[in-house]
């Protein structure tokens, strides 16, 4: 039997202690692995809708074959898993500014670590994505534009994990994404918020076409629905 409670890993970041817990929910009977930043819960694979969500209605809206996609947030690798499972993805780089999280998956030590490290289309990339954006998304040995971009990182395009990151959803900012991306191709970006219409006329104003998508799930804990906003914009 699982134990009840064990921390996994824990390690100095520039934004705070990150830790990797594991712990039985003992309404499911499941294990539950989490990641916190000192006390303030990242993330958890209890719940992992929306970080699927990105994958799965991103690449749909592409018909682009074979697909070099990046993903902007490893975390627990639901998003990167997700679009891995989609055949036609030939590369898949997956970028984090945090080290101990990728370390997680190269040691196996969350879920979908191994799935990840052991598939040859994926290569975790240690780097700011929103600074990698800002120059184009130019890495080492990598396509110089991409058929996807995938984003989950930030809580919404208003709630920032770093101010810094506003540049990015900024007209400008959308502009040197868009470049990043082939004709065909698309953009995908999680938010755990109600759809923005600031922002939606940004990304229209940038690419062919772009929607804000309600993603509704439940909450297995609460019994009530929970839902994200998917944005999908495309080039023509």
């Amino acid at each position: 039997m699982s134990r009840l409670f064990e921390e996994l890993d824990r390690q100095a970041t520039p934004i705070g202690d990150i830790s990797l817990r594991r712990r039985l929910e003992p309404t499911l009977k499941i294990d539950v692995f989490e990641v916190k930043i000192g006390e303030d819960g990242l993330m958890s694979s209890l719940i992992t809708d929306g970080e699927e969500a990105v994958s799965t209605l991103g690449l749909a809206a592409t018909h682009n074959d074979p697909l070099d996609v990046v993903v902007g947030g490893l975390g627990l690798g639901y998003t990167a898993r997700t679009a891995l499972d989609d055949p036609r993805v030939r590369s898949l780089r997956v970028i984090d500014a945090l080290a101990p999280v990728i370390g997680w998956h190269e040691r196996h030590l969350v879920p979908l670590g191994e799935s990840l490290d052991t598939d040859e289309r994926c290569e975790f990339v240690l780097g700011d994505f929103f600074d990698l954006a800002a120059n184009g998304l130019q890495l080492d040995n990598a396509p110089a534009t991409y058929d996807a971009v995938l984003l989950d990182i930030d809580h919404s395009p208003r709630h920032l994990l770093d101010e810094k990151n506003a540049a990015f959803y900024t007209p400008a900012g959308t502009e040197r994404l868009a470049q990043s991306i082939r004709p065909g191709g698309v953009f995908s970006l999680w938010s755990n918020d109600p759809p923005d219409d600031a922002y939606l006329t940004v990304l229209s104003a940038v690419f062919d076409t772009a929607v804000a998508e309600i993603v509704t799930f439940p909450n297995v804990l609460t019994g009530i629905d929970t839902s994200s906003t998917i944005y999908v914009a495309a080039v023509a």
